[in-house]
């Protein structure tokens, strides 16, 4: 990797999703079972957002360039990941209204200097043409990483985390939310923050994300 592009050999490991996939999840299936199939995990636990899409899985060099991003400060990352982004969710893209970034507690923002989800979102938007809502919903509590938590432990770790901001009521009501993040795991985060949303009025709420970590790979 050198100056926001990737090498040939990197790029070759990079696991990238592509259909077949599941409808909502986004999970990747190992051969096609026709079109709008779901997977079990979808079945058996319903999200509580509409489709979740990523561009490729959490590993290998996709795994480097995450942390290069967030926790390096290789900032001129984010216009090659949003672009890789695009590519995935250009479905979601194309009936969504604005980007909504997943927001950073103020003290954890203080102490990594960026939100590494408005930076993926400010990219996009410029790529895209979707406006970004920076500023429509709030983190109000500084909540553990989730890194090693449960599914049951990171639902409870965000379980009220969230807040519309006063301006945020309007600016999402009646509209399609697509919720941008670096990575997908459980999924605890977004649900949190889809579950507002849509108790506020959105149309619906989809959700983008660079990587996808699967339970294998977490």
């Amino acid at each position: 990797m050198n100056g926001g592009a990737l090498c040939a050999g990197c790029w070759a490991q990079v696991r990238f999703i592509e259909k077949p996939y599941c409808d909502i999840l986004g999970s990747p299936f190992s051969h096609d079972l026709g079109m709008g199939v779901v997977s079990a995990e979808a079945i058996a636990h319903p999200p509580d957002f509409d489709r979740l899409r990523s561009a490729c899985l959490f590993d290998g060099p996709a795994r480097d360039l995450v942390h290069g991003f967030k926790y390096r400060d290789q900032s001129e990352l984010a216009a090659m990941m949003a672009l890789w982004m695009a590519r995935a969710g250009a479905e979601l893209i194309a009936s969504s209204d604005v980007l909504l970034p997943v927001p950073l507690h103020r003290r954890r923002l203080l102490e990594r200097r960026f939100n590494q989800a408005a930076e993926l979102a400010r990219a996009l938007s410029g790529q895209t043409g979707l406006p970004m809502l920076p500023d429509a919903v709030r983190r109000i509590r500084n909540t553990a990483h989730q890194v090693g938590l449960t599914r049951l432990g990171r639902d409870a770790n965000v379980r009220g985390a969230f807040r519309l901001t006063e301006a945020g009521g309007s600016q999402v009501f009646g509209r399609r939310i697509m919720i941008v993040d670096d990575v997908y795991t459980t999924g605890a985060t977004v649900s949190a923050i889809a579950r507002l949303l849509k108790r506020s009025g959105a149309a619906g709420v989809d959700v983008l994300t660079f990587a996808r970590a699967l339970p294998d790979i977490i």
